[in-house]
Order: C-alpha cells, then sequence, then structure tokens
C-alpha cells in the first residue's frame, strides 16, 4: 500500500526527525516521540536517514521493526547542505494535521505534542511554540516563555526572536504557502521556514507552564564563516520582504534580521580575508541595508549599529572597517550632554572629515535607568507612600533642578497623573518617596475606577527618561498586604489593590468601588506555622478608622449543604482601624466545599444568620494546601483557585492513598 494511503484517519501529528551520523543521540530522540501521551495511533514519526555511516540507520531499522507508527526513509546520497534536504523529504512523506520538526539530538517531553495540539486545536491557531529547556546551560529564548500564551502573533510577543523549526505547525499552512527548506545551506536553513510561517499564521500559540522540547548536548562545533552567513542570510531578507507590506509593521521584522543576522556580520568583518570582503561581501550587504533599513526604521537601531549601517549605506568601508577594529575602544569614550540630548563621543562625532549625522551618536532615549522598588504602604487614611531609588545612568542629578515624578498612566484611556517624588537621603539623591493620595491625586479628585500602571519619569541634566517602575525590588516584598479600601472624598470609598503584573512584575494600582454593605476587609490569610490545618485570616474594619467598640464579626465556613461554622474573631487591642485576627480550624469541618466570609453580629448574638452582612476572604495567590491527621486517617485542604472566585474556597476530603502513591513514584 502507498506510503500515503495508510488505513483509518490520518495522524494528528507527524513527527520528522532528520538524522546523520546521528548516534547515540538518535535513539533518545526517537523513542521520545513513540512515548507520546498523545499515542502511537495518532503520531506518524519519519526518520530519514541521511546517508550515515555510524550505524544510524541500523539503529532505526530496529526501532522501526517494533513500531508500525516509525516510518525510516533512506537517502543514500547525503545532501550537500544541513538539514534542510531531510526535512523536505519528511514533509513529501507527512499525512498529519499538524508537523513537528525533531532534531536527532533532542528529545520531546512525554505530554509535549498532546498540550501543544490540545493548544493549537482550542485556538484555532497555525503555529504552537512548546518551552525549550537546555541540559548544559546552552542559550534558549527565555521572553516568549514567560507564560502561556493563548493566542498571539510576532509583533504581540517575542515569539520571533525563536526561529529555529521545533515546532509545531498546521501542515495545510505549510501546503498553502508551500514552504520548504533551502536544501544547500549548511547554517540556519531553519529561519526561513519558521519566518514565512510566522508571517502567515493565523495565530500563534504558546505552551510555557511545561518543558516540552529538551535541547541535546552542546557539541563543540566550528562558527560559520562569513560567507556562510552572508548566504543565510540572503533568504531570511527576501522571505521577510515577500511576505510583509512596506511600513511600521516590515520594519519591526527587519529591525530584527539587522540586529541579528547583519549587524553582527560586519563586526566579523577584520576576520575575513580583506580583499574578498571589499569585493564579495561588502556590496551584498550595503545592498540589503539600503533595501531594508528604512528612514523610520534607522533611529530604532542602538548609535553602534547605526554608525554602521550608515557608513556601510554610504559606501564607505575603510571608516566601517576602522569602526569595527577600534569598537572596544571606542565603546568607553564617555558621553556629551547638550540641549537636552546625550551623544556618544566616538571618534567620528562632528569630525568634519567623517561628516557623520549627528542622529547616529544620539543615545538619549538609550540611557539605563537605574530603579528599585523599596516598598509601598499607607501613610494617613488614603495615601500610598511609594518609596525606592532611581538614577540616570552616568548623568549626575541636581536635588534642586532635576525633580524626578511617578507617573499614573490608566489603561484603556489617556488619563495620566504626575506626582512629584521628594529625595530622601541628603548623600543620596536617587532615594525618593513619593504620596498617592487616592482622594486629591487627580487634580484635586480621586483617581478614576481602573488599572493604573506606575511608570517614573527620571531627570538629570535636563535629560528625561520615563520607564515602568516596579519590577526590580525587594525579593521578600509582598506588595499585596497593601490592599485597602479608602476614603476616595465625601461619602466616596474605594477600593486599592496594588499589584505586580504578570508576566514582568510592574507595579500597578487596581482601583475600584468597595465592596457595599461589607463591614471589614481581608489584608492577609496564611496556615498557622505551627497548627496545621488551621486558618489564620487578618484584616481591618470598614471604614477606615472604625473603632472595633460595640463591633462584633465571625469568621464563618459555610459548607455547600448549609452547614455553618462561626469562629470568634479577636481585635488588637486599642488600635484606631480596627484591626483583627481570627483563627478557622479546618481540620474539624467535615468533607467537602467550604466558602469562607467574615459575618456581623449584632451584640447579644443577633445577626449571626445567613442574611448577616459579609465580606469576601480574597484567595490568596499564593496559598498552598493543607494536611492533617482525623482518627489515624490523613485529611487535606485545598484551596480553589483559577475559576474567578471572590471569595476563598477550600475543598476538604480524605486523602486517597494510592492515587498519593502514583503521583509519589511519578514524580520520582
Amino acid at each position: 500500500m502507498p506510503r500515503n494511503h495508510r488505513p483509518g484517519p490520518p495522524p494528528r501529528v507527524s513527527v520528522i526527525v532528520p538524522a546523520r551520523d546521528a548516534m547515540p543521540g538518535i535513539t533518545r530522540a526517537v523513542t521520545s516521540a513513540m512515548e507520546q501521551t498523545l499515542g502511537l495511533s495518532r503520531l506518524d514519526i519519519i526518520a530519514v536517514d541521511d546517508g550515515s555511516a555510524d550505524g544510524t540507520a541500523e539503529e532505526l531499522d530496529r526501532l522501526a521493526a517494533d513500531c508500525p507508527s516509525l516510518h525510516v526513509v533512506r537517502n543514500p546520497h547525503p545532501c550537500r547542505g544541513g538539514t534542510g534536504g531531510p526535512r523536505n523529504t519528511g514533509l513529501a512523506r507527512a499525512t498529519g494535521d499538524f508537523v513537528f520538526f525533531l532534531d536527532a539530538d533532542a528529545r520531546l517531553a512525554p505530554d509535549a505534542l498532546r498540550r501543544m495540539v490540545a493548544m493549537a486545536d482550542q485556538n484555532g491557531t497555525d503555529v504552537v511554540l512548546g518551552k525549550m529547556v537546555s541540559p548544559d546551560g546552552r542559550g534558549v529564548p527565555k521572553a516568549v516563555f514567560r507564560h502561556n500564551q493563548l493566542r498571539t502573533d510576532i509583533h504581540s510577543s517575542h515569539a520571533y526572536a525563536s526561529l529555529e523549526p521545533c515546532k509545531l505547525f498546521r501542515r495545510s499552512l505549510i501546503e498553502r504557502l508551500r514552504l520548504r527548506f533551502p536544501a544547500h545551506l549548511r547554517h540556519g536553513e531553519g529561519k526561513p521556514f519558521t519566518a514565512a510561517a510566522y508571517l502567515n499564521a493565523s495565530g500563534i500559540s504558546v505552551v510555557a507552564d511545561y518543558d516540552c522540547y529538551h535541547l541535546g548536548p552542546n557539541r563543540d562545533r566550528a562558527a560559520p564563516g562569513l560567507a556562510e552567513r552572508v548566504e543565510a542570510m540572503r533568504p531570511l531578507f527576501e522571505t521577510a520582504a515577500r511576505h510583509t507590506r512596506a511600513g511600521a509593521r516590515r520594519d519591526a521584522v527587519m529591525r530584527h534580521h539587522i540586529r541579528r543576522e547583519l549587524c553582527p556580520a560586519l563586526r566579523a568583518l577584520p576576520r575575513e580575508d580583506e580583499t574578498e570582503v571589499r569585493e564579495r561581501f561588502l556590496p551584498e550587504l550595503r545592498r540589503w541595508a539600503l533595501a531594508h533599513c528604512s528612514d523610520a526604521l534607522f533611529p530604532t537601531l542602538t548609535a553602534p549599529e547605526r554608525l554602521m549601517v550608515h557608513l556601510l549605506r554610504t559606501g564607505r568601508y575603510e571608516d566601517l572597517l576602522s569602526v569595527v577594529r577600534n569598537a572596544k575602544r571606542d565603546a568607553r569614550c564617555g558621553h556629551l550632554v547638550e540641549k537636552g540630548s546625550v551623544y556618544w563621543l566616538h571618534p567620528f562625532f562632528r569630525d568634519p572629515d567623517a561628516e557623520v549625522p549627528d542622529a547616529c551618536f544620539d543615545v538619549t532615549d538609550r540611557l539605563p535607568v537605574h530603579h528599585h522598588l523599596a516598598g509601598a504602604g499607607w501613610h494617613g487614611r488614603s495615601t500610598l507612600r511609594v518609596r525606592g531609588r532611581a538614577a540616570i545612568d552616568g548623568l549626575e542629578a541636581d536635588p534642586e533642578e532635576d525633580r524626578a515624578e511617578l507617573v499614573l498612566r490608566r489603561r484603556e484611556a489617556r488619563d495620566e497623573v504626575r506626582i512629584p517624588v521628594e529625595a530622601t537621603a541628603e548623600n543620596d539623591p536617587a532615594q525618593f518617596e513619593a504620596d498617592v493620595d487616592i482622594a486629591t491625586a487627580d487634580g484635586g479628585s480621586p483617581l478614576r475606577p481602573g488599572v493604573w500602571d506606575v511608570f517614573l519619569d527620571v531627570r538629570a541634566q535636563g535629560i528625561s527618561r520615563t520607564v515602568r517602575f516596579g519590577n526590580r525590588h525587594d525579593d521578600l516584598l509582598d506588595i499585596g498586604t497593601a490592599r485597602r479600601v479608602v476614603a476616595a472624598g465625601p461619602g466616596l470609598r474605594a477600593r486599592v489593590t496594588p499589584y505586580f503584573t504578570s508576566p514582568y512584575r510592574n507595579l500597578s494600582l487596581d482601583i475600584g468601588p468597595a465592596p457595599r454593605g461589607a463591614p471589614c476587609e481581608v489584608t492577609e490569610a496564611v496556615w498557622h506555622p505551627s497548627d496545621k490545618g488551621t486558618l489564620v485570616v487578618a484584616g481591618r474594619l470598614l471604614p477606615p478608622g472604625t473603632p472595633a467598640r460595640g463591633r462584633m464579626l465571625r469568621l464563618r465556613a459555610e459548607h455547600t449543604d448549609g452547614r455553618v461554622h462561626d469562629h470568634p474573631v479577636r481585635f488588637a487591642a486599642g488600635h484606631p482601624a480596627g484591626a483583627f485576627t481570627a483563627r478557622l480550624p479546618v481540620r474539624d469541618l467535615g468533607r467537602g466545599r467550604w466558602t469562607v466570609t467574615l459575618a456581623v453580629v449584632a451584640p447579644g448574638g443577633q445577626g449571626a444568620g445567613r442574611n448577616a452582612p459579609a465580606a469576601p476572604v480574597p484567595p490568596p495567590a499564593r496559598l498552598p494546601g493543607a494536611r492533617w491527621v482525623r482518627r489515624g486517617r490523613p485529611y487535606y485542604a485545598k484551596p480553589l483557585m483559577g475559576r474567578g472566585e471572590v471569595t476563598l474556597e477550600l475543598r476538604v476530603a480524605p486523602v486517597r492513598l494510592l492515587a498519593a502513591v502514583r503521583n509519589r513514584l511519578r514524580l520520582s
């Protein structure tokens, strides 16, 4: 029966494994595909032996003898290039809904393909990136794998920084574009294929919560020469130009290739034969710089990159080679501050013989800002005091002239509020604090409801740099403890929740209306450190400043069947804000699901029923489960999270010993 007409439904994934003298890693690579939880019946594994002479062919035959889903294709005449030719051979035989390219020295984690296929199916995406890891610290993309992304594109994510083809591609996309690998390339042959797929995909997904793809050991491979690098760049620029339209989106793609391929090639020029460089490489590199580095793209490059590209575009090869040779020395030349701009004092700067425009040396928007969030806490009834440190690298600020500002910007709106910061240390003008009064910050009015992102406008010597603030902070800083309901004007109350964004951990403020009728707010919920199975809840009365006298609270656990357990609340003696703590002995609750709230009880016990005013106990972000032993049997309590709960819910149940043993064995 012909290969492309196997009985039954088509497989979900065709895994293509190119191999040339790949022992012993090929065994692990192919076995990792065979052991996928997706199931062998849903896989089509195509191993292409490209003229191996080390036993790879025999090993593939041995593996295929016991696996009907593994098909070995033998190429007795090795391709001149790298893995592009064997991958094309595999593509011609692929029948799966998706295609995954697995290198012969890498391996797939057991659940990788199932997760990636599910991600593509659920979101209708054409390309899925599975998290890549390296056993020996070799560089792998990190930014794109900070969190799962259900549906994105190259302009909204860092996906384009990962152009290796070890990804899941929808085969209909490949066939519609007639994508194939450049068979003649020995270096970077997978990048044009992946770039074309990215640029035409209906959507891209990212699986970041599971280590999908494990790279092989880092073998010592000779670095490609300039001739190979230039040859590999040619199809990249052609692909980017063919699949994009002139404008900002094309510039974003071209900027990547200019910074990642063109500029590193220019830095490698002194290591090559000078005659060949001048006659063969520089003319082609110049054509690319003229064709693909637009006037809008040029300023987005760094100053050293701008200088090299300018000299290349103007055909000044001798000056370009001089700049490259002396790059390390010239990087330490210092800066000139002039009329609100900062310039790199390179030897060519304002040299009348060099005739290089000042724009090539402008580093104003590139100066690093060193900043650190030291803390955020409440000062008074409605003022959040933010403390930190900030300075522009290489520029000394004048405390009298260079006054920094905290900048609050409301998402999905054009609202911006600026709050002056005050220096707090005479010997260190970079230390500051800023008071954000929720009731008056917006020109005397309260901050409007919404999410306000926090920025810093840092100034020095007439230079202003605005940066996102908060991602560098003390390791033990828990901003969530600053959540509070505050007075936001006459008769108005607002719920203010400072938090760190995901995944970049910047500071933001979520401002919304206070819960109506809630008698109090919760600031913390943790398990007791020594009494297992006891939940400790801390909070304060509402409105802020309400005295504890005459007020009675109960920490309440309510079962889904209507059972209610109330437990006393203790107020801090003499505390002006009505601070309290309460303990909930979860270990004494019966099995099932329990909702945790705080309820008002009137003097004499009235109001203890279900209709008493209640405040939610918000689900903590990092509350683990708890275990204890009751009558010789282990029990557990697990917080229920991730379904939009407004108050804490706990599932209490006995531990299933057999399942626990199985989990332990699997993890070991």
